[in-house]
């Protein structure tokens, strides 16, 4: 009997009606085996599908001039789990660490936007047709950096 087998191996599986009666297995068991289709349903995904691309590095340089730079600020990317992402992305809420896109799906296309000193985008909230809260979603290196509410 073919229980819990790895299709990534054989993706055949044939059903034998016999004396014992049903069975399946990886091999045809005789004249009255039936080829049987078994969808593939393994979920797929990349751990790091929800980062944006890393920025190239330079070539490496040798080890003494590498000890003599200031540590490299961290980015604000970091990974956040594809149900937390999307649970997120429904409940429209902005956390830190989510992509331009990740935002754009939460809140929709910003109607604000300012490219420097920060990148930030800025969303308004109305409550019965009057401003009641702005956003301000700031970023660093593609992703949220800081989350910010004010009442006008």
């Amino acid at each position: 009997m073919l229980i819990g087998a790895d299709r990534s191996v054989s993706s055949d599986v044939f059903r034998c009606t016999g004396a014992d009666g049903v069975s399946y297995s990886d091999t045809p068991c005789g004249e009255t085996a039936e080829r049987i289709n078994v969808p593939d349903n393994r979920i797929g995904g990349s751990f790091d599908s929800n980062l944006p691309d890393l920025p190239k590095q330079q070539e490496s340089e040798p080890e003494q001039s590498r000890t003599a730079t200031p540590p490299v600020e961290s980015s604000a990317c970091r990974y956040i789990p594809s149900t937390d992402l999307r649970r997120y992305i429904i409940r429209e809420q902005v956390v830190k660490g989510m992509t331009r896109e990740n935002v754009i799906k939460a809140f929709g296309r910003p109607p604000e936007t300012y490219p420097v000193p920060q990148e930030t985008w800025v969303y308004t909230t109305d409550y019965y047709g009057m401003m009641y809260e702005l956003t301000y979603v700031y970023f660093r290196d593609g992703c949220v950096e800081n989350v910010v509410y004010r009442k006008p």
